[in-house]
Order: structure tokens, then sequence, then C-alpha cells
């Protein structure tokens, strides 16, 4: 059992990693589909942004049934559901129906994250956290990474509706797999010092209901934060395989070569993020000083993204989009990690997770939509969108600093309050 922690986390790697070709399939077909439709790209940032309306709205009810059902049943049903939609979406013929599969798209994919956020929590010791965190959440770079060579591939061999049938059918395959490999971990499973608990739990005296979440100004600063870092990442998911078309002029092949150098170099440093999180815990520094160092310095060099929109040498502008990706990863270990830091108890990882998902789940709506508006005023520059984008880069940073407050559960600092006050009480006989 003390193996199988990393086998789930290696599962939650490669749901991820399918979540993430099956959404970002549609921006490497867009050129195509824009095409075969006669729309342009103010319809195709309205196509993009509708998995972004379904999969922010479901986070929250999403993550409240994870932390009900179980990660082992609610994460299967995700990504059957969303697997359906993908595969149906090569089938559309218009505006409406591609719009209508993009939001079916986006409820299946709500219940990804905080099922996996859940599994950490339940696998894994606060100092293994960002580190097992940032293994899972690299399944989306690779997924994006992937996404370019194959279903690249796959379009210039057998047509843009190919692409969605089969990267559909890898997530049957995945069900599959969970259910003939997974079991669920109980308390007699694992034994051993490295297995217990760093600090033991502290059972909340009063009962934290869902709703009073939203009065931790830690939580609001968390939602704000992951908006301004998903609002860059989802340049990269969406908008920008259209960017290298249109304003480097890449081929499909190109895409499927350099195009995915920004999403290779994110991918060791998301591991990077996860490893110095933990170590910084381990050797001595404040949870809050570990986990913000990482998040607070992954977006402020992630900034860089604006550079890119100044450069003309292809590879420099790949750098710095590079170093932005790679630097955005590093930060979303620590920040996926928060949910089992904070949470006041067990019940409510999934929860948190799902709440601060939905906010930056906002933010693919506003970049996609955003982005192709700003296309067709400026005929086709990108570069107000990624000088929009390296603001909100230290807009995240300066949330994460100082919005957030000390990384302990919620509900903490009331508990110890109420302790202090129940020993002040005087006696009574």
């Amino acid at each position: 059992m003390r193996k199988m922690r990393w086998v789930v986390i290696f599962l939650a790697f490669l749901a991820i990693a399918i979540n993430y070709i099956d959404r970002a399939n549609l921006a490497v077909a867009a050129p195509q589909i824009e095409k075969a439709l006669g729309i342009g790209p103010a319809e195709m940032g309205f196509i993009l942004s509708g998995f972004f309306w379904t999969y922010a709205l479901m986070q929250m009810p999403f993550g409240w049934f994870v932390d009900r059902a179980g990660a082992r049943i609610a994460l299967p049903i995700a990504v059957g559901w969303w697997s359906v939609f993908t595969a149906l979406t090569a089938v559309t013929t218009s505006v409406a129906g591609m719009f209508g599969c993009r939001l079916m798209l986006g409820v299946g994919e709500a219940g990804a994250y905080p099922s996996c956020a859940k599994l950490v929590s339940q696998w894994f010791r606060k100092e293994q956290r960002a580190f097992a965190t940032s293994i899972f959440d690299s399944g989306s770079r690779v997924g994006s990474a992937l996404s370019i060579p194959v279903v690249a591939f796959i379009i210039s061999s057998f047509g843009w509706e190919a692409s969605f049938i089969i990267t559909g059918v890898l997530g049957a395959v995945w069900i599959l797999g969970w259910f003939v490999i997974y079991r669920n971990k109980s308390k007699g499973d694992l034994t051993g010092a490295e297995d217990a608990p760093a600090v033991p739990p502290v059972a909340p005296k009063n009962k934290v209901s869902w709703a009073s979440l939203f009065k931790y100004r830690t939580l609001w600063g968390m939602m704000l934060g992951f908006f301004c870092l998903n609002f860059v990442i989802y340049f990269f998911i969406t908008w920008f395989p259209s960017y290298l078309v249109q304003a480097h002029g890449f081929s499909l092949k190109s895409l499927g070569t350099l195009g995915t150098i920004p999403a290779l170099m994110s991918i060791p440093g998301g591991w990077l993020g996860g490893y110095v999180s933990d170590a910084l815990f381990k050797r001595g520094w404040s949870l809050t000083a570990a986990r913000k160092t990482c998040m607070v310095g992954g977006m402020l060099l992630s900034s860089v993204i604006t550079l890119s929109a100044f450069v003309s040498n292809i590879y420099l502008m790949l750098a710095f989009f590079g170093i932005a990706y790679a630097s955005l990863a590093f930060a979303a270990a620590s920040i996926w990690s928060l949910p089992s830091d904070v949470a006041p108890t067990p019940d409510h990882v999934a929860s948190i997770g799902g709440i601060q998902n939905f906010a930056s789940n906002l933010a693919g709506i506003v970049i996609t939509t955003f982005t192709g508006v700003m296309l067709s005023i400026t005929k086709g520059s990108f570069v107000i969108p990624l000088c929009v984008a390296g603001g909100f880069c230290f807009l995240g940073a300066f949330s994460y600093l100082v919005i957030v407050g000390k990384i302990e559960p919620l509900n903490r600092a009331e508990e110890e309050q109420a302790r202090r006050d129940d020993s002040r009480a005087p006696s009574t006989v």
C-alpha cells in the first residue's frame, strides 16, 4: 500500500493528461474548424469559451459531491462524462452544436481537480503533498504538450473529426484501468512513522458549514490568485496554437515540434515547484513561508510572457513563453496543495478545491472571449492580450503574498481563541 499511493497519483496524472488533451484539441483544430464552419476568430472565441462556463459553474457542486461520494467514484464518473462529449464534438456541424458540446465537456471535467486534490489529502502527509500535487498537476502540461503533435498528426492524416473521436476513446480506457487497479486506503493499510500525521488533526469545536468557508479572507485570496494564474495558463491552452500560426506562420508540423517547447518546459517546472515547497517545509520553514515563496516567486517570474509580444526571433519568443509557463507550473504545485493545507476537516478538501477552481476558471471565459474580441478589433494583433496577461501575473503575486493569510486550517485561529477563552473562564462549583 505504500507503493499504492504513487500508483494512485500516476492514475490521477493520466486522468489530468487526458482531461487537457480533450479540452485542448479544439484549440489545435481551430483553424481547420473555422474553415469548415465558415466562421471567424470572434465566433471561435465564443466556442472556446463555452467549456469554461460550465467548467467554472460545476466546480463547487462537484467539489461537494467528491467530499461525500469519494474520489474513487467521482473521478471515473467525471472522466466518462467528458469523454462522451469529446467524441460527440466530431459530429457537430454548427456553432451552436459545437458550443453545446463544449458546455457539456466542462460539466464532466469539473470533477477532475477536486477529485485529485482529495486523493492527495488522503494518501500523503503535509510535507509530501506539494510534490505529489506537482505530479498529477503536471498531467495538464503533458496533456497540453501531447495535444499539439498528436492532434495535429491525426488532423493531417484523418481530418479534424477523427481527433475528437480518438481522444474521447482514451477516457474509456482510463476508466477500465482505474477500476482494475485502484483500491481504497483504510486506516489499517499503512503503518509506520512515515505514515503518521505530522500534526494530529484538531477536531473543530463547531461544525464548519460549506457556506461558512466564504467568511475567510484566505479563501478569497486563493480565488483571486488562482484566477490570475489561470488567466495566463488558459492562453496557452486556447489561443497559443492560433498565435503561433497567425503571428509567426507556424505550420501543423511546426506546431507539433517547436510549438511544444513551452509545455515541455513547464513539466519539470511543476515538479521543481512541488519539490522546493516540500523541501523548504522539511528544513524548518513554516508552511506559510514555504508555500508563499513558491507561489509568489512563480507568479512574478511568469510576467515575462509580455516580452514575447515584442520580439521577432522565434526562439527568443518561445523561450519567454517557456519561462512563463514553467513559472506558472512552479507556483501551481503549491496552489493545489492549499485545499489540503487550509481545510478545516478532511471533508472540506475537495469543496475548497472546487471553490478556488471555480474562480480560476472564470478566467478561462475572460481570456478566450477577450482575446477573440481584441483580435477582431486590432486586426489580428496579440500584443494587448499578452500585456494584460503579464499584469495579471503581478496581481496574482500580490494576492498570494498579502490577501492569503497564514497557511493553516481556516478555523484554527477561532478554535485556539475558543480554547484560550475556555481556559480563562472561572470554574463553577
